[in-house]
């Protein structure tokens, strides 16, 4: 559990991270709030933190999901790999968006390998 919590944990300061980008962005590039475009690379900064935003809304409960159902420590391993894959996809993004796929990808996957794992195996022992 605990490697559970590290993960958990590191994923909400990676989080942070991306919004800390926006914050150093908004200003070096004089985008004044509540202003949300102005500049390319403050954009793109910004929708980094804004999808991987959207992102958590499927890698925390499928991460709560295969954890309590499949293996606590498989899924802080799946976890591992889905933060991995958002800094990929998140220095990609800002270098040039097109080649942000991989990083989208290997994070995506792992969310779907909680989320969808998680599930079946819910349903799976509520079936047994």
């Amino acid at each position: 559990m605990l490697y559970l919590d590290i993960v958990i944990g590191l994923t909400a300061l990676q989080f942070l991270y991306f919004g800390i980008k926006v914050g150093q962005a908004r200003g070096r590039y004089g985008i004044k709030a509540p202003a949300i475009t102005g500049n390319e690379v403050f954009e793109r900064h910004f929708r980094v933190q804004q999808n991987s935003l959207e992102s958590l809304l499927l890698f925390y409960p499928g991460l709560y999901l295969f954890s309590g159902h499949i293996s606590a420590a498989w899924a802080a391993a799946v976890g591992v790999v889905y933060l991995v894959g958002r800094q990929i996809y998140a220095i990609a993004y800002v270098k040039a968006p097109a080649s942000r796929e991989t990083g989208f990808v290997i994070s995506m996957l792992a969310s779907m390998v909680l989320l969808l794992g998680g599930l079946g195996a819910a349903v799976w022992h509520t079936l047994r």
